[in-house]
């Protein structure tokens, strides 16, 4: 379709111009994840250099990190697992306090699900209010928490450990508004087994010469392992489905 009162050459800009924008987006994106790769399999290097610049900041860097990556549900691609291990392996050093690291970061877990459970819980009865909607019905938010009612103590615990799931879960358990006391023991409980098993593991294995000299492999295979049971209960369902 061709817009009154412009010439072919007019035209012809106006598709170069949206070509050049769809291109330097494309690059934009290209470059963020390539950066966002290059963070997360040398975590190591970057969070040293960061300490090296910032000295006593840095507990405040980790803090956000951990709170927006459990609290926000726009934010799962931050590093939680590899980030606590090389957190421990760098308080080993002496460079950070991993003592009250951890104290701050098992705080920082615990808001980030807190703000995420009450993001939910107020947006729930707002999105689940559309009967003739296939997913977002009244009936589809009652069995949500009826599940989390029976299963999301442990639903909590478990996902922790999972990334992605870790972001997601306390958010749904808002929506199907699981009661907040039993959430809170649970998130809580959760928050002081993911971060102290990861920190201290880093802290007293991080500085192993045969995992220090290949600390990238040993955070993609935490990265792997940390994605195993989300793999396992995906194949789980589809077999499920398949013999259905």
């Amino acid at each position: 379709m061709q817009v009154p009162g412009l010439s072919g050459a007019q035209r012809a800009r106006g598709s170069g111009a949206r070509a050049n924008y769809i291109r330097r987006g494309y690059n934009a994106a290209v470059e963020l994840l390539l950066y966002a790769w290059d963070l997360l399999v040398n975590l190591d290097r970057h969070l040293a250099v960061l300490l090296q610049q910032y000295g006593p900041w840095i507990y405040l860097l980790l803090f956000a990190i951990i709170f927006c990556e459990t609290g926000l549900v726009v934010t799962p691609f931050l590093p939680g697992d590899s980030l606590l291990f090389i957190a421990g392996a760098l308080g080993a050093t002496g460079g950070i306090d991993v003592h009250l690291l951890a104290v701050l970061l098992v705080i920082a877990a615990t808001l980030g699900n807190t703000v995420n459970y009450s993001i939910g819980y107020l947006l729930g009865p707002k999105v689940f209010h559309w009967d003739r909607s296939r997913f977002f019905n009244r009936r589809a938010l009652d069995r949500a928490h009826l599940f989390y009612e029976k299963h999301g103590g442990m639903t909590i615990v478990v996902t922790r450990f999972i990334p992605i799931l870790r972001t997601f879960a306390p958010f749904v358990a808002g929506v199907a508004r699981m009661t907040y006391l039993r959430f809170t023991a649970y998130n809580v409980a959760s928050a002081l087994a993911w971060v102290v098993s990861l920190l201290y593991a880093g802290y007293w294995f991080g500085n192993v010469p045969l995992i220090r000299q290949n600390l990238t492999t040993f955070i993609l295979g935490i990265i792997v392992l940390s994605l195993v049971p989300l793999v396992f209960e995906y194949l789980r369902q589809r077999l499920r489905r398949a013999k259905a």
